[in-house]
């Protein structure tokens, strides 16, 4: 799917700073930085470690807030909610993948894709509906009753996403989806990945490999700790 600038962003940052401070230091992690993402947009950020692509993904994510600088998310303006508010956002709008999957041990593959939204009070058969589904989405139907030990790394990914996908988020917050896996089972999830995306899934991803960015339409390039350099570079349909 080919995002339209022409729909009104999802996400839009202008001037935005963040500075880390220890005893003696202020380090600026973000510097100025403007981004916007429109409906359909599958992004990369990329650069080297220290770049400021963790950083900025929590910023989107409402997990942590600028030091300066503007966020509109869904035409709200982000610094002007509650954090009751904010929290609520996240819930609603967004589905997370990390790299070291997040899954709770004590709870079974569908318990875990369950939890967002038992968070947002969606009925009993509601949930046992759109997690079948989700985990059928993700091939991992035949693994709901597992617990994530029982999972192979590949595997506990897919329940992952199928976490991150089962509340039918408008955006997807992907940090280094397969920093943990083998070449195949990396292979496996961006393939997902790019299968969301052409179905009109939003997708911001931070991540290392240059092979996972050629999976997106956009690439944004961090750099030097604080530097975006290309914005607008749409590398593949």
């Amino acid at each position: 799917m080919i995002a339209s600038s022409n729909t009104p962003p999802i996400v839009k940052m202008r001037g935005i700073y963040k500075y880390h401070f220890t005893r003696d230091v202020q380090t600026a992690a973000l510097n100025g930085l403007d981004l916007t993402i429109h409906p359909g947009d599958f992004v990369a950020i990329a650069g080297p470690s220290g770049s400021g692509k963790s950083t900025l993904l929590n910023l989107l994510g409402l997990i942590d807030e600028p030091s300066r600088g503007t966020y509109h998310l869904h035409d709200q303006e982000i610094g002007a909610l509650s954090r009751r508010e904010r929290s609520r956002l996240r819930k609603e709008s967004m589905g997370f993948i990390f790299q070291s999957f997040n899954l709770i041990d004590e709870l079974s593959a569908a318990e875990n894709v369950e939890l967002p939204l038992i968070y947002l009070k969606v009925p009993l058969a509601e949930r046992r509906r759109r997690v079948a589904e989700a985990m059928a989405e993700l091939e991992m139907n035949h693994r709901m009753d597992h617990y994530p030990r029982q999972l192979s790394g590949g595997q506990q990914q897919r329940v992952a996403i199928a976490r991150a996908i089962v509340t039918q988020p408008t955006l997807i917050l992907a940090d280094e989806p397969t920093g943990n896996l083998d070449s195949e089972n990396s292979r496996i999830v961006m393939e997902k990945l790019r299968q969301f995306h052409q179905q009109g899934s939003t997708i911001i991803m931070v991540t290392h490999s240059e092979e996972d960015a050629a999976y997106a339409s956009r690439i944004v390039q961090l750099f030097d700790g604080t530097q975006l350099l290309s914005e607008n570079e749409f590398i593949r349909q």
